[in-house]
């Protein structure tokens, strides 16, 4: 799985700029704000249909233009396809994959898989259950179709629900509509649940063993998937786990609307990272939580692999910079076989990288 060659016309700083790949590696170096993140960007919504960096569409058009353009030219499953994406300010988005017109972004990602890198998961470990839920939402919006529709749906029931717990004291009647969002809460909801929990788990095993290695085996990483307290069984039939978030949204129905918020649902899942026995996030020191979210992510790009046969493109943006050199030779090695794109500011790092592509951005544009 690769990207030959990928076309940017109005997106974010790129007027018009079409760049040809090695398949192997590339590097795109350059000072800060020139664009670098902005290519990887790109690239990840050709994946999934969506930023890595805002939920908001119009942010990625230039500021003097009213439409961006991304093509990318893919090869995937042993074909060649051509994704175009175009994005209006104030209209729908248009997407074609090889001249046919994509539906949903989980069109997209049965062309190409990517895993992006950024400076802030170095943090994951660290921040809110909000950054690992992301986490587990963009990988598996594109390993699973059915999960991206699960999740697309669950959030216009939760946007609902909530309008209505807020409301409700205005419009009495709106409370008559509340079963049948709850219904298509806990049926969307299992659906997440279900492939969560198996998502976690294959993290679990690919990452426990990198870390190992990386800490040279004196450290033991372990994963723990947390969701709605009534859920006994995460792994069981999505029907049996619809029943359990039945269950719990009964016994919070009168918090609810005393509160006006959404309080039962997998919208508040997370799974707890623990190194040696003890929480990461809490007792665990910078290195130690920087060597988990690399382990997370490398176990990330494992399971894409293992999924679909071959390897995602990895997109790792100025990763190495925030790295000490011996997490950086780490890295480097763990990301040999497929193609891989790695962002950084100083020139004097480009001879540790792998060999491939050089280039220089510059205001949006590659020089010589």
């Amino acid at each position: 799985m690769r990207i030959n060659k990928l076309t940017l016309e109005g997106f974010r700083n790129y007027r018009g700029q079409t760049l040809e790949f090695d398949p192997a590696c590339n590097v795109i170096h350059g000072e800060n704000a020139q664009g670098k993140t902005n290519l990887l960007e790109a690239m990840v919504y050709l994946s999934c249909g969506k930023s890595p960096r805002t939920r908001t569409e119009r942010e990625l058009i230039s500021f003097d233009g009213g439409e961006a353009r991304i093509i990318g030219e893919i090869y995937s499953r042993e074909r060649e396809f051509i994704t175009d994406i175009t994005l209006r300010a104030g209209s729908r988005r248009k997407m074609t994959v090889n001249g046919v017109a994509a539906k949903n972004a989980s069109e997209l990602s049965e062309t190409l898989h990517t895993v992006f890198f950024s400076p802030e998961d170095l943090f994951l470990i660290r921040e809110g259950a909000a950054a690992r839920r992301r986490f587990m939402d963009q990988s598996l919006c594109q390993l699973r179709p059915r999960y991206a529709r699960a999740l697309a749906e669950y959030h216009r029931l939760y946007e609902h629900k909530t309008r209505i717990l807020r409301d409700r004291e205005e419009n009495p009647g709106l409370l008559a509509m509340l079963p049948d969002f709850n219904e298509g809460m806990c049926r969307m909801g299992a659906i997440l649940i279900h492939y969560r929990a198996q998502y976690c788990r294959a993290l679990d095993a690919y990452a426990a063993p990198a870390h190992g290695d990386c800490s040279g085996g004196r450290e033991k990483l372990k994963l723990r998937y947390e969701t709605v307290k009534t859920v006994v069984d995460p792994f069981a039939k999505t029907e049996d786990i619809a029943q359990n978030l039945r269950d719990h949204q009964q016994s919070h129905y009168h918090a609810e609307l005393a509160s006006g918020l959404c309080l039962s649902g997998p919208h508040k899942d997370d799974f707890l990272v623990e190194v040696n026995g003890r929480s990461a996030r809490q007792f665990c020191s910078q290195g130690q939580v920087r060597t988990a979210a690399l382990c997370l992510k490398l176990a990330d790009r494992e399971i894409h692999r293992s999924a679909v046969g071959e390897y995602p493109v990895m997109l790792l943006d100025d990763v190495l910079s925030e790295l000490d050199p011996k997490r950086q030779e780490y890295v480097l090695n763990r990301i040999s076989g497929g193609q891989v794109f790695i962002t950084c500011c100083e020139n004097d790092r480009l001879d540790r990288l792998q060999a491939g592509r050089l280039f220089h951005i510059r205001s949006g544009e590659v020089v010589l």
